[in-house]
């Protein structure tokens, strides 16, 4: 995309600096910049210079309804459109409920099924109060909350064509997930072309200064840079937060099957964050919780000094589950998880192991030598002998998939499944 150049209207942070002489809210703004953030567009300098004009400027944050819940994922972006609605500045979530009926294909290697307008009013049901742990939907300068099908639904096919001559085919291609696929000999189905034509749209349609995304959807948000520059002389920037990964590289979410959702019990969800592995310790404190930098700092300088990471990660736990379901509730789900662990029940050299994906847990159980046949395993899921410790559940089901922690089979047997 020709306009989308980094270097496009940038400033260095001194001459910024200098031309508002507020070096100390520079640099804080600066910092604000930095955390959780990938990469900016058109440059750091850029918004911070937008920042100090002392206007009020419109940023927003967009999520599909693909699934019936929020997870920590989109709580990353959340949790930066709040921090610009502290800054006093007009903040928008936009619920995708056109755009989901299609699929954002971003890092797929196939087309997303696409979901029915009920399934996407039953998924959206919980996003605003699950939202709301982090962002002001009342009182002074309260989030708005928009819905893409308000102008996207209204579009006639003489509309469509007129924004599809916009970009080129090139420019789609220039997308790795579409470079995969035909290397692979896959599909890509013309509908997939469209998606960020749309997601672009939603900037002009709501004349946005400011979107926020994370760093796997820059495409789609520079789209919308594009799309506002030709149609409204308008420059918008872009902020591509960091991602939650797990220790493969994979974002922590829905489609992965290793989300902490936002309906997760406190119980569950110290549990889920208790089976990270270590390597996401700093990245987490970094990108879903309140600790400052400094205190980030001082636990990663402490981890590297030998500090026992099991403290660490349950100090992430306990503020993360804090965060949604309040501090009593995360106290108490530390304290059970550690009952649990601290009774003696599992070993120190416990065996871990990778589920295969689409394995049962009975197939990982039976590869391993922990259970000897099927007919074992039913006997002690029907006797309830089988205990996923972090959230405390007994398994009922036989055929029950693997979950990330720690299993107690029967009394002296014990698995913890990795990702």
């Amino acid at each position: 995309m020709e306009y989308l150049d980094e270097r496009t209207n940038s400033y260095s942070c001194g001459t910024v600096l200098r031309m508002k002489n507020t070096r100390k809210e520079g640099e804080k703004l600066w910092a604000f910049l930095e955390r959780g953030v990938a990469s900016v567009y058109p440059s750091k300098e850029y918004v911070t210079a937008r920042l100090l004009e002392g206007k009020k400027l419109k940023v927003y944050f967009g999520i599909d309804p693909t699934g019936p819940t929020l997870h920590l994922g989109h709580m990353i972006g959340i949790k930066k459109l709040a921090e610009f609605q502290e800054l006093g500045h007009s903040v928008v979530l936009l619920i995708g409920d056109f755009t989901a009926m299609i699929g954002d294909p971003t890092d797929k290697g196939a087309t997303r099924k696409q979901l029915s307008r009920k399934e996407i009013l039953t998924n959206m049901k919980l996003y605003k109060k699950q939202a709301s742990a982090l962002l002001r939907f009342s009182g002074k300068n309260k989030a708005e909350i928009a819905y893409n099908s308000k102008w996207l639904g209204k579009m006639k096919f003489g509309d469509v064509l007129d924004l599809a001559s916009k970009m080129t085919v090139q420019q789609m291609l220039e997308r790795d997930m579409f470079e995969r696929r035909i290397e692979e000999g896959k599909p890509i189905h013309i509908h997939e072309f469209l998606y960020p034509l749309m997601q672009g749209y939603d900037s002009v349609a709501m004349q946005i200064d400011g979107e926020i995304g994370g760093n796997d959807q820059t495409f789609n948000m520079l789209a919308g840079r594009t799309l506002e520059k030709l149609l409204l002389d308008k420059e918008k920037f872009v902020i591509a937060t960091k991602l939650l990964e797990d220790a493969t590289g994979k974002k922590m979410g829905k489609t992965e099957g290793n989300m902490v959702s936002l309906i997760d019990t406190p119980k569950d969800m110290f549990g889920k964050i208790m089976s990270w592995t270590d390597g996401l310790i700093i990245p987490a404190f970094e990108l879903c919780t309140m600790a400052t930098m400094e205190d980030i700092e001082a636990i990663k300088e402490s981890l590297v000094n030998g500090a026992n990471p099991r403290d660490a990660k349950a100090r992430l736990a306990r503020e993360i589950v804090s965060l949604y379901h309040g501090e009593k509730k995360g106290k108490e789900a530390e304290d059970a998880f550690f009952q649990t662990f601290q009774r003696g029940e599992v070993p120190t050299d416990i065996q871990t192991e990778k589920a295969k994906k689409d394995e049962q847990l009975v197939a990982v159980l039976l590869r391993l030598g922990v259970v000897s046949s099927k007919s074992e395993w039913r006997r002690l899921v029907e006797e309830g002998a089988v205990t996923h410790l972090e959230s405390d559940t007994k398994i009922t089901d036989p055929q029950a998939s693997p979950e990330l922690g720690t299993y107690k089979i029967g009394k002296k047997r014990f698995l913890k499944i990795t990702k």
